[in-house]
């Protein structure tokens, strides 16, 4: 898992017969599958978010200022390289590391900013934005 702590992450997987270069090639995969994930003034997300890859699930809530990274395993490392400073997150299910992996990222990928809100309903962002109670 790569990012940029600004809301840029890949992941990718390499194999090799020696770890440092399986190392490197999960590395080199990882930069060139990056996504883009839209923050919430560039520390949490926007609205709660759930993921969902073979069995591995995960649920992924926006918190408040100060509450931190509370997330375990390899959902911690995703927010860390994301640039997520305050979410609470559960995994359900399956406790495969690569399926909460491509949950988590797949949930992500899922979740949409109040701007393309906006633009795909026809309404101002500050309506949507009063919508949801923030």
């Amino acid at each position: 898992v790569v990012g940029n702590q600004k809301g840029s992450i890949g992941m990718g997987q390499g194999k090799s017969k020696q770890v440092p270069d399986a190392i490197k090639k999960a590395t080199e995969v990882a930069k060139r599958n990056m996504h883009q994930i839209p923050l919430k003034d560039g520390r949490t997300l926007h609205h709660d978010v759930y993921g969902k890859n073979g069995s591995g699930k995960v649920l992924m809530r926006s918190a408040p200022t100060g509450t931190g990274i509370i997330a375990g395993g390899p959902m911690r490392a995703v927010c860390e390289v994301l640039g997520i400073q305050d979410i609470v997150a559960k995994s359900l299910g399956s406790s495969n590391p690569h399926n909460v992996l491509k949950a988590v990222l797949q949930g992500l990928k899922s979740q949409s900013s109040p701007k393309l809100l906006s633009s795909i309903r026809g309404k101002k962002i500050s309506e949507i934005i009063k919508k949801r109670g923030n």
